[in-house]
């Protein structure tokens, strides 16, 4: 998105669903059950036919799963190709044939407390485990014995199918801890065999909460820090026989949760914290700017932009100020189409920017007109922020192509 373009907004609840849609793909379910493939089944041996006279062994292993995704909550259809060589022992003679079963799984990509993605799968039942031997001509008694082989295999296959994705190893290879990932953290969730489900709704309201942090923020907008500022000359006083030239830069700007003290960088000496009405002003402007944000579920933050100017006014001779500037700047969280994660900030006000200028000497001190200076600074300060924060592509975050270059 370039700093042209409008985002379309969304709320967190379609972005929860998004999330999980564009991140449970077949790849990453092919990835999740791959554990299962290449492992060896051995059935028997056991006793089938009249009075367990026939014996029955069959040993084969487990294909690569076939993943097909349908509807749209994140289903998918999973097969799981198992070849067996089954031998038969009856009476002295030996049968040996080839089978081919089929496991049909269905999985569902759920969402659980507290940031969790879970590829939740039901128990394999006899139903869903098909057989098909292939056998040339064979006798009469033999063929008494194949529906009992059947249904053995079905019985016995589906158990050992649940007891694999039992176990713990498997359940982690399907749980996905997304603020584990993001923090780069171990989860203590994953491997868990039972879970607190959330909607997919509750997922993308909690990802804005637990994951769009002040300290995440405060990342984003420090990429400010250092920026020049330069105002003039311009005109000002009696006849604008005044010349006031202005040179700065931007310091380290400071992030807090809207309403929360300031997080770190602590505030630097000689810096003036803006008064509660300034504050207050700028998250009323932010509560005009969008039709969403009369929602309470918002997550807002202040920003404050700290300014230092060096000021001279040329009236016959220089006179020199030093000015240090608070900007506040209230910032939304948001989410956007298709899967964006958009800062957006509602520029300043000069009503809102609170400027205070130190003179340098007595001359300067009883210079006269300094309260209209001062209201014409404020006004080209905020300008310039306004023009710094213009540019929405720099505090946009497009999570669809971030998933699509992450191997979770």
């Amino acid at each position: 998105m370039t700093s042209s373009d409008q985002p379309t907004w969304i709320d967190y609840a379609e972005f929860g669903e998004r999330f999980v849609a564009a991140a449970v793909t077949e790849s990453r379910i092919e990835s999740a059950v791959s554990n299962v493939a290449g492992r060896g089944i051995t059935i028997g041996p056991f006793g089938i036919g009249p009075a367990g006279l026939a014996r029955f062994v069959a040993k084969g292993s487990i294909g690569k799963p076939t993943v097909i995704r349908r509807g749209p909550h994140v289903h998918f259809d999973v097969m799981l190709p198992v070849k067996l060589r089954v031998d038969v022992t009856l009476g002295g003679q030996r049968l040996r044939l080839e089978a081919v079963v089929e496991i049909d799984l269905t999985m569902h990509a759920r969402t659980a407390d507290p940031l969790l993605i879970v590829i939740d799968i039901p128990p394999v039942t006899s139903r869903d485990v098909s057989f098909v031997m292939r056998a040339q001509a064979i006798g009469t008694a033999w063929e008494v014995l194949l529906n009992p082989i059947a249904q053995l295999v079905q019985r016995e296959v589906a158990g050992r199918i649940n007891a694999i994705l039992a176990d713990p190893d498997s359940q982690r290879g399907r749980t996905f801890d997304v603020e584990a990932i993001l923090n780069g953290t171990d989860s203590p969730y994953r491997g868990r065999a039972a879970h607190e489900w959330i909607g997919y709704d509750e997922f993308g309201r909690r990802f804005f909460s637990r994951i769009v942090t002040a300290e995440r923020v405060q990342q984003v907008v420090e990429s400010m820090a250092g920026k020049a500022i330069e105002v003039g000359p311009l005109r000002t006083g009696p006849g604008n026989k005044a010349e006031v030239l202005v040179q700065g830069s931007v310091r380290l700007p400071r992030v807090a949760v809207a309403g929360a003290a300031t997080v770190a960088p602590p505030p630097e000496p000689r810096i003036a914290e803006l008064p509660a009405t300034a504050a207050e002003s700028a998250r009323a402007a932010a509560a005009a700017a969008s039709e969403l944000s009369h929602d309470p579920a918002l997550v807002r933050f202040d920003l404050m932009i700290p300014v230092s100017l060096d000021i001279s006014v040329d009236v016959l001779q220089t006179n020199r100020y030093r000015a240090e500037v608070q900007v506040p700047v209230a910032l939304t969280a948001r989410a956007a189409d298709p899967l964006l994660i958009v800062i957006d900030a509602v520029p300043p006000r000069a009503g809102d920017i609170d400027l205070e200028m130190t003179a340098h000497g007595w001359r300067a001190a009883a210079l006269g007109k300094i309260a209209g200076m001062r209201k014409q600074l404020a006004a080209q300060v905020a300008q310039v922020v306004r023009s710094e924060v213009a540019d929405v592509s720099r505090r946009t975050i497009d999570v669809g192509a971030r998933l699509d270059s992450t191997r979770v």
